[in-house]
């Protein structure tokens, strides 16, 4: 019999619309296939269903859950990046009230958002567990409650009733050796061939997006961003490592047993400790491994002498958080950076022939229309192979959403209005512009970045006229936002 059967959650229609379809990633849930992994190993009798990735409904997934009929299932909900926990859980919601509407199973709930706000998470939801902090232990210690005490006061971290009341334990202290508690996953429990890279991510071969791996490298983040919800499950802005070479045996094993090039590091920090970023590659390139990588780094992080060995090992793209261009307007991005620092920094990578993703938000704090307009004209001025353009979001477990609580800012009243490209999104103000305002500059300022002949035209020089017309296709889709139809 099964122990536990671990759901990833999606619906790609409601996140992203129409860009769902054949845009967006199809990411393998990697934190769930690492606690899966862990448990496994544990000898404890765990599967992955995939409902994202297998594009099933609440109903089709119920229905496999009652088939398998497992002793517990975890609900694991995070997403493409951390702020995409929160935008899953209406659909974690309708799955958990689906699989107790046929099959009476307890259900836990873990990940970002159930640890940002667990009593909410209990009290809402069609579950009897949330799991506040890292999720490997508690999942380990409740299962064995489960089959044997139903003590569940011994669970650390755990939310859960008793006689109709709502307890909740300590939570543990967290994870020091990640090796242990994070090895190498069994990417035999996913459905590998579902899997597919971001399109941008394969400009270089675009018909050849799958297959597509991601995995983390750490996990946290050292900085203290009032819009960044990503170190919510470890209660304090830390960073912790998994050792290269177990990261760089991972990575072989995509290579050789599945075949798989287009790898992600999901790390929100990748380039940052150049003793842990450099080893790995270096590894990459003593096993001459065949990969093509993207990971994050900060625009304040580069080192332009460690960028020809990255290009050599496989990164062929940086997504670089610049955020705005007005250096007293920028919340992580550093403050000292004028707009010729950052071209500079834009113009070395590229040198070596990495790809650059510009991030860009719009209606942090002190924006202004003016502030905003500057920061789409040092966009187009850059002129990035790749930019997200997002607006600021008060997302649970970051310091943005304590503020916008305490401020009594409108916030999204259903869950999926915290994704970026949802219908219902609902950004927060600024000090001087309107959410209505801020999410018209942004749709906007989308369309005129991509559409623009200066980025068509230096897609065609670099990649061909076939990524030229796959983004002349993309710019024909427009969101649709409630909040410019009221």
């Amino acid at each position: 019999m099964i122990d536990i059967i671990f759901i990833n959650p999606g619906d790609r229609k409601v996140i992203f619309q129409d860009l769902g379809k054949d845009i967006t990633a199809i990411e393998p849930p990697y934190l769930t296939l690492s606690f899966a992994t862990y448990l496994k190993n544990q000898n404890i009798n765990v599967k992955i269903l995939d409902a994202n990735a297998e594009n099933i409904t609440p109903e089709e997934t119920a229905q496999k859950v009652k088939e398998l009929n497992p002793k517990l299932v975890a609900l694991i909900v995070y997403g493409n990046q951390p702020s995409a926990s929160t935008q899953n859980m209406s659909i974690s919601g309708k799955i958990a009230t689906t699989i107790k509407s046929i099959i009476n199973v307890p259900i836990v709930m873990g990940g970002l958002h159930p640890s940002a706000l667990p009593k909410r998470t209990l009290e809402e939801e069609d579950i009897d567990f949330v799991i506040e902090g890292e999720e490997q232990i508690p999942l380990q210690e409740l299962i064995k409650e489960i089959k044997n005490n139903k003590d569940y006061s011994k669970v650390e971290g755990l939310w859960y009733y008793e006689s109709n009341e709502i307890k909740n334990n300590p939570k543990g202290k967290l994870i020091s050796n990640l090796d242990d508690y994070m090895p190498i996953a069994d990417w035999d429990m996913l459905p590998m061939d579902k899997y597919r890279a971001h399109n941008w991510h394969c400009f270089d071969d675009i018909e050849n997006r799958m297959p597509y791996a991601s995995i983390y490298t750490s996990l946290g983040c050292p900085y203290k961003c009032t819009f960044c919800c990503i170190n919510a499950p470890f209660g304090k802005s830390t960073i912790r490592y998994r050792s290269p070479e177990i990261i760089v045996n991972e990575l072989e094993l995509l290579n050789t047993k599945y075949k798989i090039k287009n790898i992600k590091f999901i790390d929100e920090m990748f380039v940052l400790h150049e003793e842990h970023y450099m080893k790995i590659v270096d590894l990459i390139i003593e096993k001459n491994l065949d990969l093509n990588i993207w990971c994050y780094a900060r625009v304040d992080t580069i080192k332009p002498y460690t960028l020809k060995r990255m290009k050599q090992a496989g990164i062929n793209w940086l997504a670089l958080g610049i955020e705005s261009a007005n250096p007293n307007v920028r919340d992580g991005a550093s403050k000292k950076m004028r707009v010729k620092d950052i071209k500079q920094q834009v113009n070395d990578i590229q040198s070596v022939g990495i790809r650059v993703i510009g991030n860009y938000i719009f209606g942090l704090q002190d924006d202004t229309i003016e502030s905003m307009q500057e920061t789409l004209d040092m966009a187009k001025e850059l002129n990035c192979e790749f930019a997200n353009f997002y607006c600021a979001m008060a997302y649970p477990g970051s310091p943005l959403y304590n503020i916008a609580l305490k401020e009594s800012l409108e916030l999204p009243d259903v869950w999926h209005g915290y994704s970026q490209h949802s219908y219902v999104m609902q950004p927060l103000p600024s000090k001087y512009v309107t959410a209505k305002e801020i999410v018209k500059f942004r749709d906007e300022a989308f369309h005129e970045y991509f559409e623009s002949s200066t980025y068509l035209n230096m897609l065609e020089n670099k990649f061909g006229v076939d990524v030229k017309k796959h983004m002349v296709e993309i710019t024909q889709t427009r969101l649709k936002r409630k909040i410019l139809d009221d």
